[in-house]
């Protein structure tokens, strides 16, 4: 199939930028010293939460918009500690989101700020690669997100401790856009909803250390049997091994750092920490060819050229208390009672010294 032929998605450009109205420049970032939000010490100015509640009893995962996420801190789940980092925070059980069996105190990324006039999936809320048909719609071509932090806490007990998510969160990830309309408009080659990296820390209860390793998700259908997340180590092993990372792996505790820098078509990974080897990757996200220089038959032979994306950081809780079969589904204790699961361990802690967005750079 030639890449003329998706161009099919024309139709999708009224549909998504819709609403769309002019985005507006926000003002410079200032601290502001005396509040406990995050916000006062992070630039959130592009960014909306969500937590592990639904305070509004409404059977929904609760949000905190980007306006009100710049005076906002919850005690638990999303606050700033003595040193003034940005803490997330989430439980093995509490309310989850709609597509998901995993807690999460998470950031999403939000391109238009606090412009409510553009809607979240539009092109002026999100970023392409320049291999996209539409590209210059968009509200960036690419994107780079840059992070320090140090996980504090992963879930020490799991009903299936084999299962590959368990003792496990991951902190940053680029999620493509869920879109009914562009899997119509495409024949259902694009619009799953999949994950082009998703950054993973885990650490065994019986170890000193843990691992940092990311993830890249093959861009097909749900129900297609080759789609899976392939692993790429950073520091120590991936998720299917149970060894003792020992020297080679991080601490609880311990900083390290990653950025994620999507320039023109190719992801560029870096990943550092004091004492450790940086370590390098860097994938095109147009085809199928993957980290490390081989062609991948099974994959989506156009990667996520026609996707759109979006950044998100935090505590993404993997150790779901659903009980099944399915890999993804670690049975991980939990009573829904913060303290209680606090005082267990039945829960993911993970602490920010950084967080920066901006534009992407040539390598």
């Amino acid at each position: 199939m030639r890449l003329t032929r998706i161009a099919v998605i024309s139709a999708l450009t009224t549909s998504l930028l819709a609403c769309s109205a002019t985005e507006e420049q926000p003002a410079p970032f200032k601290e502001r010293a005396n509040s406990k939000a995050p916000a006062s010490k992070f630039d959130l100015r592009e960014w909306k939460i969500t937590l592990p509640l639904d305070e509004d009893n409404n059977g929904k995962i609760d949000e905190v918009g980007v306006r009100a996420i710049q005076d906002y801190a919850h005690p638990d789940f999303f606050y700033l500690d003595d040193n003034g980092h940005m803490v997330f925070a989430t439980p093995n059980k509490a309310t989850t989101s709609a597509n998901s069996s995993n807690t999460r105190s998470e950031l999403r990324h939000m391109l238009r700020g606090d412009n409510k006039g553009i809607k979240t999936a539009s092109f002026k809320n999100n970023f392409a690669i320049a291999r996209h048909t539409f590209s210059d719609k968009f509200a960036q071509v690419g994107g780079k997100m840059e992070a320090s932090l140090k996980v504090d806490q992963v879930a020490v007990r799991a009903g299936y401790p084999d299962k590959p998510p368990a003792f496990s969160v991951v902190v940053g990830q680029i999620h493509a856009g869920k879109d009914k309309n562009l899997l119509e408009k495409t024949n259902e080659q694009f619009g799953w909803g999949n994950e082009p990296i998703k950054i993973f820390y885990k650490k065994w209860p019986n170890h000193d250390t843990g691992s940092v390793f990311w993830t890249y998700e093959r861009n097909l259908p749900k129900t297609a049997k080759d789609r899976t997340d392939i692993a790429y180590p950073v520091w120590g092993n991936t998720w299917k091994n149970p060894a003792d990372p020992g020297a080679e792996g991080i601490k609880l505790g311990e900083e390290f750092s990653y950025v994620i820098n999507v320039h023109e078509n190719t992801m560029y990974l870096e990943f550092t920490a004091a004492g450790k080897p940086t370590v390098n990757y860097a994938i095109d996200l147009s085809n199928n060819i993957d980290a490390y220089g081989n062609q991948d038959l099974k994959d989506n032979p156009f990667g996520y050229t026609l996707d759109w994306h979006y950044f998100k950081a935090g505590a993404y809780n993997q150790c779901s208390t659903k009980d099944d079969v399915a890999g993804w589904y670690t049975a991980c204790p939990g009573t829904g009672d913060w303290e209680i699961d606090k005082a267990n361990g039945d829960y993911t802690q993970v602490t920010f010294t950084k967080l920066k967005v901006g534009k992407s750079t040539k390598p």
